[in-house]
């Protein structure tokens, strides 16, 4: 059974560098992978990563969400190899480079890629609004886009836990399963912007890999003491899935 840590990912979606410190230097006995995005990213730039690690972080997943062409997500993600990155998040559509077209093997220092699926603040009755088909499910259209990551080259891919087991059937045991939008039972999110939600428990029963938690832990009054409950809940998801 996996270390319950090396499931935790947590999201430091702070404004600056000493929120970040704070939240690393409280947090890494408990998290396994600490989530940069594009607010802490493009504000203090990539000399902040060199910081989380020395601030104790084991991994890092760089959450850019790239979309772009094929080749400028490459050329980007070349330049991320550069940096003490262990992962990084592109949208699916910027992977998309045509049927047949090989790709050229990764370079070990590379950080790995995860696909962006379907992003987890979109209700499925969203979907028509957006141009997609009449009848289309989520589930179908995450699938789509896993695929289009696996062919990439991805080391896996970014989906709710509503989808995990039918991407999990699909795809089989290597293919990384990161989940957003988990929340503990016992939390209390303000103004919360996610539309499809599971417990840490469920998502790794269903298969998730890596559930990303921030704002449960961050507004806790004692945030390591919240990571530790959710780490729980985690051994529990671990524990159920092996029956």
């Amino acid at each position: 059974m996996p270390d319950p840590k090396e499931c935790l990912c947590f999201a430091l979606d702070v404004p600056g560098t000493e929120e970040a410190r704070r939240f690393v230097e409280t947090l890494a006995p408990f998290v396994g992978v600490f989530k940069v995005g594009l607010e802490l990213f493009v504000k203090e730039g990539p000399g902040l990563l060199a910081s989380i690690k020395e601030w104790g972080a084991e991994k890092i997943f760089l959450d850019l969400k790239l979309h772009d062409i094929p080749r400028t997500v490459e050329r980007a993600r070349r330049s991320a190899g550069r940096l003490p990155v262990d992962f990084l998040s592109v949208h699916c559509e910027g992977l998309w480079a045509g049927p047949g077209e090989p790709r050229p093997p990764d370079p070990e220092t590379m950080p790995s890629l995860l696909g962006i699926t379907v992003l987890t603040s979109l209700p499925e009755e969203d979907l028509p609004h957006l141009g997609y088909a009449e009848g289309l499910s989520i589930t179908d259209l995450v699938l789509k886009r896993a695929e289009i990551a696996e062919k990439a080259g991805c080391a896996g891919v970014v989906c709710s836990g509503r989808e995990v087991e039918a991407v999990r059937s699909r795809f089989g045991p290597d293919f990384i399963l990161l989940t957003p939008g988990v929340r503990p039972a016992w939390s209390v999110v303000d103004k919360d912007d996610q539309a499809r939600i599971l417990t840490p428990a469920d998502a790794i029963r269903r298969g998730s890999d890596l559930i990303v938690i921030g704002r449960p832990i961050a507004q806790a009054p004692d945030p390591g003491e919240a990571a530790r409950k959710v780490l729980d809940e985690i051994e529990e998801g671990l524990k159920a899935r092996q029956k």
